[in-house]
């Protein structure tokens, strides 16, 4: 569905004042990277995968159509439950028609990276916003396996990738932090031989925790200081997946905006059960600390691979702080919702070492600026940076005075991170278009309502 084809704004009004703030438990859905890479790398099984806690938003139903336009039998069972009968590695089939991946970069991006060592042709479209982002990034280390890509100038949507029909195994260093280019490793799946993926920086490690438990053989060694540092990821190629089961954790990317919005929104104290706590995932979380949330991870454990928590979150009064770019990997989602705590938080917060931001869904360096700076709050852009400037509370009543209607550019993690904030605002906050949230975490509406968030 094109996401402008619905333009339904949506209007957040401040909690707290007559409701006693969000309270209740916020049941999210399954995390959106872990479900992309379980339908990706089931398709590549020999045998049944079981899925259970599937994210069903719009990226990741986008992916399992492209898994079935590839050869891969994929069922529904039931509410986030889907079966997968792979094809085996090499044995995908050429799609009949054009791969449309919607508004999913990490599927299309990933899905490109899988078939890049197959010899077989596809072409990819997405919406408006995934034919805006620029591809040249993930290409370049699959052109080195031997895949061939045509398409529009700056590696833009739509494209026809080629596989290589006698591909090489590769050594490639990550030109950014960004766990998207390590499709390599899923390209290196049907290369003879041994894959090397080295990251200068760590970024998140689902697809390399993910393949072993599919029974592929990878190592990850760190590398000395004295060569820069970073880690090196091996994996040796053309291995016989096994099916798995696999229990998808919450999101916590999704998390991110009902406990923020209960950290901004007074008299708050909710339960956020069974979210996915990866290291490489967790920044956001340990950023909010360092500004003085009261944030308590409950009943720890180890869920499908993956370190879960359930976190209880109450109102805090928050300050300000400098994020370490270095954080930036394990966060870099979450900057949108961040900068909207930022805005409620007394003092700066300086976030510097994003540009990656200003290539996802939209520039969301710009996009979060402009609503900011709308909405009563000074902010400083910089080229690959923001600081917020925050207004901390005015005479109890909350210090982001709102009033404004702000841009989304179709853009689900922008929509959502105004939405919260108009929760704390002293006036209520309208964004332009409510429909980019169906993306990412189509249940945004009743979770926070289910809460008490005054949202319509």
């Amino acid at each position: 569905m094109s996401q402008a084809a619905d333009s339904t704004p949506a209007t957040a009004r401040r909690a707290g004042e007559s409701a006693g703030g969000l309270t209740g438990t916020a049941e999210v859905p399954g995390d959106k990277s872990i479900s992309h890479r379980a339908l990706i790398l089931g398709a590549q099984a020999v045998g049944e995968t079981r899925i259970t806690g599937l994210l069903e938003g719009e990226d990741v139903l986008g992916t399992a159509r492209a898994m079935r336009a590839f050869g891969a039998q994929l069922t529904r069972i039931g509410d986030g439950a889907w079966t997968v009968h792979g094809v085996g590695v090499g044995g995908l089939a050429e799609p009949d028609d054009v791969v449309d991946c919607g508004n999913a970069g990490t599927g299309v991006r990933l899905i490109m990276g899988m078939m890049a060592t197959t010899p077989i042709s596809a072409t990819f479209t997405g919406d408006a916003s995934l034919r805006s982002r620029p591809m040249g990034r993930i290409l370049d280390p699959l052109r080195l396996f031997g895949a061939r890509a045509a398409g529009r100038a700056g590696g833009l949507l739509p494209l026809t990738l080629t596989g290589a029909a006698h591909p090489m195994p590769v050594e490639y260093t990550l030109p950014m932090a960004s766990a998207q280019v390590k499709s390599a490793l899923l390209a290196g799946l049907n290369a003879p031989g041994e894959t090397v993926v080295i990251e200068p920086v760590p970024t998140r490690d689902h697809t390399e925790r993910m393949l072993r438990g599919f029974g592929a053989e990878v190592t990850v060694e760190a590398l000395p200081e004295s060569s820069g540092g970073g880690r090196a990821i091996r994996m040796i190629g053309q291995p016989e997946l096994v099916p798995q089961a696999i229990a998808v954790p919450r999101d916590p990317s999704s998390a991110a905006f009902p406990v923020a919005a209960a950290l901004i929104a007074e008299g708050s104290e909710i339960l956020v059960p069974g979210i996915g706590l990866n290291p490489t995932r967790a920044g956001f979380y340990e950023t909010l600390a360092e500004m003085g949330a009261d944030l308590v991870r409950e009943s720890p454990r180890q869920e499908g691979g993956e370190p879960v928590a359930d976190l209880r979150v109450r109102f805090s009064a928050l300050n300000g702080v400098e994020v370490p770019p270095e954080r930036a990997p394990s966060m870099i989602d979450e900057y949108p919702i961040l900068a909207a705590v930022a805005a409620c938080a007394e003092g700066d917060t300086v976030m510097r070492g994003i540009g990656e931001l200003r290539v996802k869904e939209s520039d969301r360096i710009a996009a979060m600026a402009a609503g900011l700076r709308a909405n009563g709050v000074a902010v400083t852009e910089e080229p690959d940076g923001l600081i917020v400037h925050g207004r901390g509370s005015v005479d109890g009543r909350g210090g982001v005075p709102g009033g404004a209607t702000v841009a989304t550019h179709l853009d689900h993690r922008i929509a959502m991170a105004f939405l919260v904030l108009g929760l704390a605002s002293r006036n209520p906050i309208t964004v332009d278009n409510r429909a980019p949230i169906a993306t990412s975490f189509p249940a945004f509406f009743g979770v926070m309502q289910g809460l008490g968030a005054d949202l319509a």
